[in-house]
């Protein structure tokens, strides 16, 4: 059985080869990247594809999973906000000439992924048991926030819950946080401060901005970090208190799972004493949150396993 995934980003748009054993094993057979702002369109994308190295042809596969960072609507319609196209699928084997494919949002396959076995390579941030019966939540600042959530169920297999969280507003909780805050609405003209605003590669520049004075590129302000303690120790305790709220919104003993983009780059944003901190603060529900693990999963191509491994569910092949 042939599995085609992808994970398509403003960037980069990853697709993968997967097979499935007798024994319902997905294994990786070959991987490859392209440039997304090179296509014109989604259909453009899919014929550099086809003519790329990638020996599965999209329409040999059983089904194709695609993940896109963006909402997903119907699982045939998305238009991501960081790339000029929308991906339509509602026609898809006329159009395409795939036989079965799903469309889901990029953070659903973040979250399926933490199910696969990429997840064992992850760094464990706080210890804690996770217990596979329980819901788990993957969060990711990168361009934006990402976040999302799977749901096991008793008769096997998940369910997936997508979000859009990083577009609702940060909880800002000290008188210096509300200076910070105000200095936001001025940079930015938001009417309230979004989450993805706050914790992502923009607010580290941000953050940075508002401490020292200094104007730099988020890989500028990650050269400087080592330096930089303030700016760390803001950024840590902001990541940490997005990662709390989201583990008790949906109480997820399943564990809290980092996805890659800035914490992949900088760990240190995770593995800094005030994430912690932040994470575990609470008036009431701190020995809950003493048991939630917390884990970064820096593997690139997390999101492609993701997107198979739902594949093999549609299939019937948990």
């Amino acid at each position: 059985m042939d599995i085609l995934a992808a994970d398509i980003g403003g960037t980069n748009s990853r697709f993968a080869y997967f097979t499935v054993d007798a024994a319902g094993t997905l294994k990786l057979e070959e991987s490859i990247w392209l440039k997304t702002q090179e296509s014109a369109s989604f259909a453009n994308l899919l014929d550099q594809l086809k003519s790329s190295d990638l020996s599965l042809p999209p329409d040999r596969a059983e089904i194709a999973v695609i993940a896109v960072a963006g909402p997903v609507e119907r699982g045939t319609h998305s238009r991501p906000p960081n790339i000029s196209w929308e991906i339509d699928l509602s026609r898809a084997n006329e159009n395409f000439g795939l036989k079965r494919c799903l469309l889901i949002n990029d953070f659903v396959a973040q979250a399926f992924a933490c199910r696969s076995p990429v997840i064992e390579s992850a760094l464990q941030v706080i210890p804690g048991k996770i217990d596979p019966a329980q819901p788990l939540v993957v969060i990711g600042a990168g361009t934006g926030l990402g976040q999302a959530a799977l749901i096991p169920q008793t008769a096997g297999g998940h369910i997936p819950l997508a979000s859009e969280g990083g577009h609702a507003s940060f909880p800002f909780e000290t008188e210096a946080e509300f200076d910070y805050m105000k200095f936001l609405h001025h940079q930015t003209g938001e009417t309230y401060v979004r989450a993805d605003t706050v914790v992502s590669g923009r607010g580290l520049s941000l953050v940075h901005e508002y401490l020292t004075g200094e104007k730099l590129q988020p890989a500028e302000v990650a050269a400087k970090l080592h330096d930089d303690v303030q700016s760390l120790k803001w950024m840590s305790r902001f990541y940490g208190r997005i990662c709390r709220n989201f583990a008790l919104q949906l109480l997820a003993f399943g564990g809290v799972y980092i996805a890659g983009g800035v914490a992949a780059r900088i760990p240190s944003l995770v593995t800094h004493q005030e994430f912690k901190t932040a994470f575990l603060r609470s008036k009431t529900m701190t020995h809950v949150l003493e048991k939630i693990p917390v884990m970064l999963n820096s593997n690139q191509e997390s999101g492609l396993w993701g997107a198979a491994l739902q594949g093999l569910e549609l299939l019937g092949r948990p």
